[in-house]
């Protein structure tokens, strides 16, 4: 992808933040922010652009890692998904790099008000072995 289409995924995805609150947690001595956001959000040629799937069913998951100068770094991270069925979802997070901001993302898909509850395991490049989770309850849009 060039780099214009890279300013715009990440300018949609600032936007989409903004609109739905970034969370963020600390990690040792980095700290770990995360967004989930419907793909509605996305345009549709911005989505299209990257593959993404816009539907009332399917979340943006976009994490990043920072150091203590808010710094983004390149980290190993695995992440999985589970609803309140217990029902588990390996997390296929790519890493996407534009100048200097790092971040990982992928597509969860959900129901109408569920729950999911979402864990990632993350090597910081200090080597630290670090995890942390959140949970979140996901709504259609346009229902």
């Amino acid at each position: 992808m060039g780099a214009a289409q890279w300013v715009l995924l990440a300018a949609a995805l600032l936007l989409a933040a903004s609109a739905a609150a970034e969370r963020k947690q600390a990690i040792g001595s980095f700290e770990a922010h995360y967004t989930l956001v419907p793909t509605l959000f996305l345009k549709p040629a911005v989505a299209a652009d990257y593959g993404i799937t816009r539907s009332r069913d399917r979340a943006l998951l976009n994490v990043s890692v920072l150091d203590a100068e808010g710094r983004p770094v390149r980290v190993q991270i695995s992440g999985s998904v589970r609803n309140l069925l217990e029902q588990q979802q390996t997390l296929d997070l790519r890493e996407v790099t534009e100048g200097e901001a790092v971040y990982y993302m992928t597509e969860v898909r959900h129901t109408d008000r569920e729950v999911l509850r979402f864990r990632f395991d993350v090597v910081t490049p200090d080597g630290g072995r670090h995890e942390f989770d959140f949970q979140q309850q996901m709504y259609w849009e346009g229902r």
